[in-house]
């Protein structure tokens, strides 16, 4: 896929992320919409986040305190003028064999971690869990260097479902006299 030097495929793969945003018609996480879009349209990760980085700046979609992506007026008002740019075969597969993919990812409990870099040897790790688009847990930690960085953020990956029960035990545990 070039895309490049093709506005018209540009503009047609940012009509389809808008598409599906109005048919989901609540917000949704970055993962859901990507694997929404993934069983629809053969999309690379790196154009889908580009096209979402887009559609945010235009004011097209926003991005709410938990992260999750809805569709603004703006942007129900643009897919409304580029909605012909879609292939009639793809606004078929979403109206069709959109509602089970979606059921099945919205039910999917999401483990998430995110990195940000503060300077050059300071990150925040946010860790999170997520189940029906709501946040169930959600830690952010201070990390000194890249590397402890990524390892929190592999650990949290590959052992949220101990992890999360321990902190969850710790935080109510009584206080002993």
């Amino acid at each position: 896929m070039k895309l490049a030097s093709d506005s018209e495929t540009l503009a047609e793969k940012k009509a389809l992320i808008l598409y599906v945003l109005q048919k989901v018609n609540e917000p949704i996480s970055n993962d859901a919409l990507l694997k929404l879009i993934i069983s629809i349209d053969n999309m690379n990760y790196f154009y889908f986040q580009q096209f979402l980085l887009d559609l945010l700046e235009n004011n097209y979609i926003i991005k709410n305190e938990n992260t999750l992506y809805e569709l603004t007026e703006e942007g129900q008002k643009a897919l409304e003028l580029v909605k012909d740019l879609i292939p009639g075969i793809t606004t078929f597969k979403v109206d069709n064999t959109f509602k089970e993919k979606l059921g099945e990812i919205q039910n999917e409990v999401a483990i998430t971690t995110d990195y940000i870099p503060l300077s050059q040897d300071q990150y925040n790790v946010e860790c999170k869990i997520t189940e029906n688009n709501q946040t169930l847990f959600k830690i952010e930690l201070y990390a000194g260097s890249h590397e402890q960085a990524k390892k929190i953020a592999d650990n949290w990956k590959k052992n949220a479902e101990e992890i999360y029960p321990e902190i969850l035990n710790i935080i109510t545990k009584q206080a002993e006299n």
